[in-house]
């Protein structure tokens, strides 16, 4: 039995055990399984993961080396229900898999980084962020924040900081997302305490920097509260500049279609030990388009 395999049993069964269980959240493994370390941030990066990138492996990255003491913990979510999305093509217990492969490229990129010896980490393994891979069955962004709260699995006082894209946070603030009563209350407690890092994309649909920067200072001078927000939200939104412009844009969109049509530009789609699983097991062989 391969070793990919033998993951995909292991993830099953956990993913069966957690469904069928009255949890909201769950860790299901820590890489490496280490318990005894304590953090004071936890980053939540939630996505499809269909398949993890090197853009996730970007954000990732340089979020931890922003914030290296005390030691932080990076949580990799994948929600079992999705509020916009179907769960297809590749299976959930294919996507933990690559979960965790993309947890392991991670800490490799981070250790080999030249950014790591001079970010404050101490130069050693045992440094290295604890990588949780977790599921959650709430669809929306403020119910997995609270599951992950309310779940036991880290300290009350631990600050959350979502890893998110611009176009992320453009939901996160709509109220359509908020029902029954459609308004952004639900944001109060969360925004009260934990922080949103905003990775921008400039785009003919989401304007330039200069605009996504000034969506967030708006909030600031106070011109959205008639919207339910609240100025000092804007204290907790920080945008972070995204990929340059002479970079070749990476998506998992974009890996899907290698993997089919082009697996050479899975080099540059998708960290190494991902690229190795999807071309070994192929989980997008079929026609599904997600």
């Amino acid at each position: 039995m391969s070793s990919f395999q033998a993951l995909r049993i292991q993830y099953s069964s956990l993913l069966k055990q957690f469904l069928t269980s009255i949890k909201d959240f769950e860790v299901l493994t820590t890489i490496p399984p280490d318990h005894s370390a304590e953090s004071e941030t936890l980053y939540v990066l939630d996505s499809s993961f269909n398949p993890p990138t090197r853009a996730h492996l970007r954000i990732a990255s340089t979020a931890l080396l922003e914030n290296p003491k005390p030691r932080p913990r990076l949580l990799l979510l994948l929600a079992t229900q999705n509020a916009d999305k179907p769960s297809k093509p590749a299976s959930f217990e294919d996507r933990l898999v690559m979960m965790e492969l993309f947890a392991r490229d991670l800490r490799a990129h981070l250790e080999s980084s030249p950014a790591f010896a001079g970010s404050g980490f101490t130069h050693s393994i045992e440094t290295l962020p604890l990588i949780d891979i977790g599921v959650t069955k709430k669809p929306y962004f403020v119910d997995k924040a609270a599951a992950i709260e309310a779940s036991g699995s880290y300290p009350v006082a631990l600050e959350q900081v979502h890893l998110t894209g611009y176009d992320t946070l453009i939901r996160i603030l709509d109220p359509k997302y908020y029902p029954p009563q459609h308004t952004l209350k639900p944001l109060e407690p969360f925004l009260s305490k934990h922080r949103l890092r905003v990775t921008m994309r400039p785009s003919d649909e989401w304007g330039g920097r200069e605009e996504q920067l000034e969506y967030v200072a708006a909030i600031a001078r106070g011109d959205r509260d008639g919207e339910g927000m609240h100025r000092e939200w804007a204290e907790r939104i920080q945008l972070v500049n995204g990929r340059a412009p002479t970079d070749r844009p990476v998506s998992s969109t974009r890996a899907r279609e290698a993997s089919k049509s082009a697996p050479q530009n899975l080099d540059w789609l998708v960290p190494e030990q991902v690229r190795r699983f999807v071309l070994s097991e192929h989980p997008y062989s079929g026609d599904s388009k997600v």
